[in-house]
């Protein structure tokens, strides 16, 4: 596996982007919006459906799209399909996938798809992530869930408090993430919310679950994104600039409910980010940007922490200092993020990180962008995947 990724690193390159409308969309089913998006992609990137021949599909909470996809695109004679699941660190496997089935000859074209509805007209927000039946697991994992601690946010929520307990953070420094990214946000067309907040606007936002306010909560979205994953040399001759795969990584931690565990602490951001970087041969240093999977607030500071961009206990007074948003020095989650942009899973970092590596954010466009992070959580900590992404040829 460590010789097909130091082969394929650099071999592909992300040739399409197709991005539905995304928000409190109550009208169109995820199959159609899935259809829509991959039809956007292939437009994006002056592709047929005749010329992929993988398709890799990955379907959020509401589970509402599966491998019978394919028939819906209207895609035939595939070499690779299959449902890709590892929740929010799915797009970075698909896309690091779709790769390594490109070197290989396994494909020539991969569409990577991800299409969400969680969203109910009616219904809050949250209703779709708290469904009891769902979370309950057989035996003593199943304690937790048994006893009411049922739903993300309370598990990012202990998650948060141990770090925030050990690390001194404050509840003004996480604010100091909602502030930036909403700024970001504030330049951003397809954000959901772009409307200037404070730190004393996050101070006096609702608790969800205290240390986390609404405002340390990410958005919940129905909407759907898909990518053309394709050989470098093909991309170069399509219609859009290639934004060539340098590295990529997995990090799965398998916490364990025991003392001596590290969750809330370190996360799989770290191994799957060394393996990343490593196949890419850059450091942390090298950089320019960070698109990180922003669920919640505290997750922007560990992951900073975890993936080396400041040490340990100092995410919150680097999210203080002003240096993630614009104008700063580390420029972070530049289209929003999941906070105030859109929640597509990891399909919201590597959006903004294609769209940051072709040039063409903008307003919130990044004047230095060779190399960009791209980060994918999913669970609650448990699942993570890196990759790196650069408008520039490997080498």
């Amino acid at each position: 596996m460590a010789t097909t990724g130091a082969t394929s690193s650099g071999f592909a390159a992300i040739a399409g982007l197709g991005m539905t409308e995304m928000g409190k969309v109550y009208d169109v089913s995820a199959s159609a919006l899935a259809s829509r998006a991959f039809q956007i992609a292939l437009d994006d990137a002056g592709l047929q459906s005749g010329d992929v021949d993988g398709l890799l599909i990955n379907t959020g909470i509401a589970g509402a799209i599966d491998i019978g996809l394919h028939r819906t695109l209207g895609v035939r004679d595939l070499r690779l399909l299959s449902e890709v699941q590892a929740f929010g660190s799915s797009a970075g496997v698909m896309v690091a996938q779709a790769a390594m089935a490109i070197a290989t000859g396994s494909a020539e074209v991969v569409a990577c798809v991800f299409a969400d509805t969680p969203l109910t007209e009616g219904a809050g927000s949250g209703a779709a992530y708290a469904d009891p039946v769902r979370r309950l697991r057989p035996g003593f994992a199943g304690l937790a869930a048994a006893g009411g601690l049922l739903g993300p946010n309370v598990g990012y929520a202990l998650a948060a408090r141990r770090y925030m307990d050990t690390y001194g953070t404050t509840s003004e420094q996480l604010g100091a993430v909602a502030v930036s990214t909403r700024r970001w946000a504030m330049r951003n067309p397809l954000a959901q919310m772009r409307k200037e907040i404070t730190i004393e606007d996050h101070q006096r936002s609702r608790w969800v679950v205290e240390p986390l306010h609404l405002l340390d909560c990410c958005l919940v979205s129905n909407g759907a994104v898909a990518v053309i994953v394709t050989a470098s040399d093909r991309a170069r001759d399509l219609r859009q600039p290639p934004v060539y795969l340098h590295g990529w990584g997995q990090g799965h931690p398998g916490y364990t409910e025991m003392s001596d565990s590290e969750f809330g602490l370190v996360t799989g951001a770290r191994q799957s980010g060394r393996q990343a970087m490593k196949m890419a041969g850059c450091t942390p240093d090298e950089i320019d940007i960070r698109e990180l999977y922003d669920c919640y607030t505290y997750t922007t500071l560990i992951s900073l922490e975890d993936y080396g961009f400041c040490q340990k206990g100092e995410g919150g007074a680097l999210a203080e200092s002003g240096a993630l948003g614009p104008g700063g020095t580390l420029p972070t989650n530049t289209g929003g993020g999941q906070l105030s942009g859109y929640y597509m899973w990891g399909m919201t970092p590597l959006s903004e990180a294609i769209i940051q590596a072709r040039g063409q954010g903008g307003d919130r466009q990044v004047s230095k962008r060779d190399r960009i992070l791209v980060s994918g959580n999913g669970g609650i900590l448990d699942h993570h995947s890196t990759l790196v992404l650069s408008p520039h040829p490997r080498g």
